[in-house]
């Protein structure tokens, strides 16, 4: 009996130990807001998500392999609060499954590309928003293609690599190395056009400077390659966190550069930016094409998880370009001003 009692007494602390090693994390991100756009002479409301962070539902977990081994998962979908779409909870934000240790990581699955985490981590709106860098080479949709007539669209659009990419194997330094950091990626088109990718991300950070840059090439339909390269910059005073980046994309003849300063000022419970971009169209007949962005936002902290915050806006087109604020396009118009202000809450978990 003693030794029945002995043995369940073992394996209880032998189960305990091996729960203690591994973990699930459910996570997420509620975003919405009430927003008017104008482009040109014409205005539409609308109540939006994502315009502070992405929104988003997760599960990640981890598990102890021992000799300083670990395995993870990650599984996160994007969600659409104002009519209740989670996307049938499919997992396109990110689905990865990883091994780190003193090596660093080894990353499978669709991720983020290097060359947006490098842009996104030196823009004080961080990819989100009407001041966001994000809006001159998003903001003309995804329905554009790279037979599209829009002249920033043609390049920008002809690949499905902006954001993220499918079938990626990437390999992540360890975080140890005196503030350098790094990333290379490689991913599998699997027989599709605008899907092959490789891309390359070095930095270093430390104390209040952090500079990054990162590159990648896209194989698209026909001999030309899409390619991204992009730098940034940032430096806390304290009082500022002041950011800048620059960002170049080619694709055969085409050429679409921008540039981007920014600043985040914490002002007790909360957080005033503001952000000012350009994009510059070149080659092949994209002529004077180009956009200028302004954007100021605050961010008023009710907790350390929920925020109020509002934003506003300015986007200048010339010539054909037709980029409008908020993904509310002008069908039609070109050379437009989109203008766009809201406000509304955040809510983490």
């Amino acid at each position: 009996m003693k030794k029945s009692l002995l043995a369940l007494a073992v394996l209880g602390a032998f189960a305990g130990a091996a729960s203690a090693q591994s973990s699930l994390t459910v996570f997420g991100i509620v975003d919405l807001s009430v927003n008017n756009v104008k482009n040109g002479s014409v205005s539409q409301k609308f109540m939006g998500s994502n315009q502070l962070n992405s929104n988003r539902l997760g599960f990640r977990g981890t598990e102890d392999l021992g000799g300083g081994m670990t395995a993870s998962f990650w599984l996160e979908g994007g969600m659409s609060n104002d009519d209740g779409n989670a996307g049938g909870l499919t997992f396109t934000r990110r689905s990865t499954v990883s091994l780190s240790g003193g090596f660093g990581e080894v990353r499978l699955g669709r991720d983020y590309v290097n060359t947006f985490s490098n842009i996104a981590s030196f823009d004080a709106y961080g990819a989100n928003g009407f001041g966001s860098n994000i809006n001159l080479y998003l903001g003309l949709g995804p329905t554009l293609t790279a037979t599209s007539p829009a002249a920033l669209g043609v390049m920008t659009h002809a690949a499905n690599t902006i954001v993220r990419a499918n079938n990626m194997v990437g390999y992540f330094l360890p975080g140890n190395l005196g503030g350098f950091y790094g990333s290379a990626q490689i991913a599998a088109g699997e027989g599709a056009a605008n899907n092959k990718y490789t891309g390359f991300r070095a930095g270093y950070a430390a104390g209040p400077v952090d500079i990054g840059a990162a590159m990648s090439q896209t194989t698209v339909a026909g001999a030309d390659k899409y390619k991204v390269f992009n730098v940034g910059a940032s430096y806390n005073l304290g009082v500022a966190k002041l950011m800048a980046s620059y960002d170049q994309r080619k694709l055969g003849a085409k050429k679409y550069t921008t540039y981007q300063f920014s600043t985040s000022v914490p002002l007790g419970q909360g957080e005033f930016r503001a952000s000012y971009a350009k994009g510059n169209a070149e080659g092949a007949g994209t002529g004077a094409n180009d956009a200028s962005l302004l954007g100021f936002e605050y961010i008023y902290n009710l907790s350390k998880r929920t925020a109020l915050y509002t934003q506003y806006g300015r986007l200048a087109n010339k010539g054909t370009s037709a980029i409008a604020l908020g993904g509310v396009i002008a069908t039609g118009a070109t050379g437009f001003t989109s203008t766009g202000y809201g406000a509304g809450v955040r809510h983490i978990f």
